[in-house]
């Protein structure tokens, strides 16, 4: 009798258990009731920065314990710069249910924002939140909306400033620009009235798709004595093109990303956009595990600039890399690309 009222002890016990869910739920990831999570990501296009933002997302949500393949299912969209696809991939993320999504690049972000009212949604790789009315406040938010910044407008003006004192015969700076891409725009005015300060003027090669890139950059071949770009989308997704043009006609070529400079450009003021995806990556774990809202959550900007060069690229476009443009780097150690 009394092993009989042990079991049943023991049955009640166990029943209990599984109502409550004391013993297994939250004891790790292992764990078969651990929190598991389900997020969407809309990237715009294929480049070395966007891809570097993602991959800094994701790192910062692993290292937080939250693993794509184990507690995280990932919805992974690139709309290849194409509006319809991006429109199309906002659509269809906001008819389905997520813990969170992201948007990746200004266009991407925008859509989403757009689309999406309810769940929580972060932005990365975004020039201009404001402007484009991805958010109405960078202190607070408000409503379902925050994340990242890439762009501090000091950054534009410090690499112009390099460019007017280190280059003195550069009296026209050419720049591919798709000026369908709002981001691209705003970072060209900053350009533009920075260069204008040093008596320097802006000639713009407009383009409307990746194919028109290369050609865009031979008609500046002559006319320009450098050639700049901005975090354009559209651009960027075919540097290669630019790269060829300085390095066959010996003209500096100045970027506004790590990446692109070391893909071949010679210079830029920036940031490791890995460290960038990182950091909207820890808001996301905060959300996701902290239950913080993104109405609360501060946009954040690049802070920690720094001067970057190439020297292979330097040699490339024939340009001499004295020993006062290396002083003007801060970490030569990690900024300075052999």
């Amino acid at each position: 009798m009394k092993k009989k009222m042990l079991a049943l002890l023991l049955l009640s016990g166990a029943a209990l258990a599984a109502v409550t869910g004391c013993g297994s739920k939250n004891d790790g990831a292992s764990g078969s009731n651990a929190a598991s999570y389900s997020i969407a990501i809309s990237q715009y296009v294929e480049h070395p920065s966007l891809d570097a933002t993602r991959e800094g997302f994701l790192a910062a949500l692993e290292d937080a314990g939250i693993t794509e393949g184990d507690n995280l299912k990932v919805d992974m969209n690139n709309a290849q710069a194409d509006a319809a696809n991006n429109l199309s991939i906002a659509q269809k993320i906001a008819s389905e249910d997520y813990d969170l999504v992201l948007g990746i690049a200004t266009p991407s972000a925008l859509a989403l924002v757009q689309q999406e009212k309810e769940k929580p949604v972060l932005f990365a790789a975004v020039t201009d939140p404001l402007k484009d009315k991805i958010v109405s406040n960078l202190d607070k938010p408000g409503g379902n909306v925050s994340g990242a910044s890439d762009t501090n407008p000091a950054a534009i003006t410090q690499l112009m400033d390099f460019i007017a004192s280190q280059f003195t015969d550069v009296k026209t700076v050419g720049m591919v620009i798709n000026e369908g891409e709002s981001n691209a725009v705003i970072m060209a005015d900053y350009a533009e009235k920075a260069l204008a300060a040093h008596g320097i003027k802006l000639l713009k090669a407009p383009v409307t798709g990746t194919s028109e890139v290369s050609q865009a950059a031979q008609s500046l071949v002559g006319r320009a004595d450098a050639l700049y770009i901005a975090l354009d989308n559209t651009v960027v997704s075919s540097v290669d093109a630019i790269i060829k043009v300085a390095n066959d006609n010996h003209i500096p070529f100045f970027s506004s990303d790590r990446d692109t400079v070391e893909a071949g450009a010679f210079a830029t003021v920036g940031f490791k956009y890995y460290d960038h995806g990182y950091q909207v990556g820890q808001m996301a774990v905060d959300i996701l595990k902290n239950g913080k809202k993104p109405a609360d959550m501060k946009v954040t900007i690049p802070d920690k600039l720094d001067l970057i060069l190439n020297l292979k690229a330097a040699q490339a476009q024939g340009i001499t890399v004295t020993d006062e443009m290396k002083n003007e780097v801060k970490d030569p150690s990690a900024n300075i690309i052999e």
